[in-house]
């Protein structure tokens, strides 16, 4: 099914026609909607990474290389990425524990994770190229091979930034004796 409704839909993504994502809501939008649930446990929140999603399709829908995936893959991609973003922007707002009593204030941030206690700040210190091929590996769970596509740069220079980017990170975390 997905190879003849995606070749209709392809060519009227790359003219920007607004039929292929009538056609793309009718055709996908039950599968798309149910991976980012999965990511998400939500479903308002399902709903609006995925309307998100859908913006991006149509947004990007001329950047779309058949070459590099299919239609679906494609989308997927998308969609769990949004769905991804949306996630960690709600664990960022988690509400906190605060606990006060006569001598003193304390905040239990339920978000706190001793493993990535300061990785985020050192990763803003990286360069965007480094940064963004760590992301993508590391933090959206691409292969090397994924990230190149979804950067859309060789995957020669997706492992170069990798290896710059993590001997950087490395050098920040080297124990010092």
């Amino acid at each position: 099914m997905e190879e003849g409704i995606a070749s209709k839909i392809i060519p009227l993504l790359h003219d920007h026609d607004q039929k292929a994502m009538d056609l793309i809501y009718r055709n996908y939008s039950e599968v798309l909607y149910g991976i980012s649930f999965q990511i998400l446990k939500n479903e308002g929140a399902a709903e609006d990474a995925l309307q998100e999603s859908f913006v991006k399709i149509w947004t990007y829908s001329k950047r779309y290389d058949p070459k590099k995936a299919s239609l679906f893959t494609w989308m997927l991609r998308i969609v769990r990425n949004t769905a991804i973003d949306h996630y960690r922007k709600a664990q960022k707002t988690k509400p906190r524990e605060i606990q006060i009593n006569e001598e003193s204030v304390s905040i239990k941030d339920n978000s706190y994770n001793a493993d990535h206690m300061d990785v985020g700040e050192k990763m803003e210190e990286l360069a965007h190229k480094n940064k963004e091929v760590i992301d993508a590996i590391f933090f959206l769970g691409m292969t090397q091979r994924e990230a190149s596509d979804y950067l859309n740069i060789p995957l020669g220079t997706v492992k170069s930034r990798l290896r710059i980017g993590l001997k950087l990170l490395g050098a920040v975390y080297q124990v010092k004796k």
